[in-house]
């Protein structure tokens, strides 16, 4: 079986994509069901974080176990990678181990530099750079609430991170328009636009970003390891919040997605996040399926 990375959506074909989210959304309505699955028997997967998290450490173990397999958390705390350990070096140890690596990181050439020494699938489970687990299940969600995200415009409101950038990369594949609302020292990274700026617009102005839009999408001012400029950020990103007002200028139908955690009041008011229009815990909880999907598509070469 050809060795796959899931780096970023740009590893996908628009058919692999596809399949994958619908892959999920039947392995989300099995569960429902009481189905099993043991697709992933006597499968172990190592979970490295450099960076913590709620979602993806709990998604990632729940999905191997639901498929029968097992995952083993790994820090640099407690492993030879807190001791300078290369990341190459690591790589080709967990080849001879596990079966998959998911890596939650700060710098995006960390993950390159392990995929480009692991004879074993590597996912991006988070960089500073992009963060395509989450796009699955954010794409996943819209399918189930609204069908295909094709054709429809997307406003992504705040600083052009790495979700920014993974949804530049949806854009490309799925073909829907972005228009990305951020101060202009924030703009997303150039090399991320330049794939495909037919669909990409960057805009200084929130309401013309929001202005129509079919989905509505926000993250955190400060992410991880940004800590220490978070009073400057909530001071630059102000006109940005994801406000009622700004939600009342999108489609009638506009749905609300944020990757979580959230902080009310900065980048989302709390009536948007806890309205109607949110799909923000549907969104979380597809984090499970959508990885579920993947996990097959990478170690049993999708044969669903």
């Amino acid at each position: 079986m050809t060795i796959r990375h899931f780096l970023t959506l740009n590893d996908f074909s628009l058919d692999e994509l596809v399949a994958l989210v619908e892959h999920a959304i039947r392995l989300k309505r099995d569960l429902k069901q009481g189905k099993t699955r043991q697709t992933l028997a006597g499968k172990t997967l190592a979970m490295i974080f450099e960076k913590s998290s709620t979602r993806t450490r709990v998604s990632f173990e729940t999905a191997m176990n639901q498929l029968g397999g097992m995952a083993i958390f790994l820090s640099p705390h407690d492993t030879q990678l807190g001791r300078g350990e290369p990341m190459e070096d690591t790589a080709r140890v967990l080849s001879k181990m596990v079966d998959a690596v998911m890596v939650r990181t700060f710098e995006h050439d960390k993950l390159v530099r392990f995929a480009g020494h692991a004879d074993i699938p590597v996912i991006n489970g988070l960089s500073d750079s992009y963060h395509p687990c989450q796009l699955l299940a954010d794409i996943q969600t819209y399918m189930e609430y609204r069908g295909s995200l094709t054709g429809c415009t997307v406003a992504w409101l705040g600083d052009g991170n790495n979700m920014c950038h993974s949804y530049i990369n949806a854009a490309h594949l799925l073909g829907f328009r972005i228009n990305v609302a951020c101060p202009d020292q924030y703009r997303p990274d150039p090399g991320a636009v330049d794939l495909d700026r037919d669909n990409v617009l960057i805009t200084s102005d929130p309401e013309a970003a929001v202005s129509g839009a079919d989905l509505v999408v926000t993250d955190v001012w400060a992410s991880m390891g940004q800590e220490a400029e978070e009073a400057d950020r909530r001071a630059i990103f102000a006109p940005y919040q994801a406000s009622q007002r700004l939600m009342s200028l999108a489609d009638k139908d506009a749905l609300f997605m944020h990757c979580l955690p959230a902080h009310r009041g900065d980048e989302v008011a709390a009536g948007v996040i806890d309205g109607p229009q949110s799909v923000v815990w549907e969104e979380a909880g597809n984090r499970l399926h959508a990885q579920k999907a993947l996990l097959e598509f990478l170690l049993i070469n999708g044969e669903w």
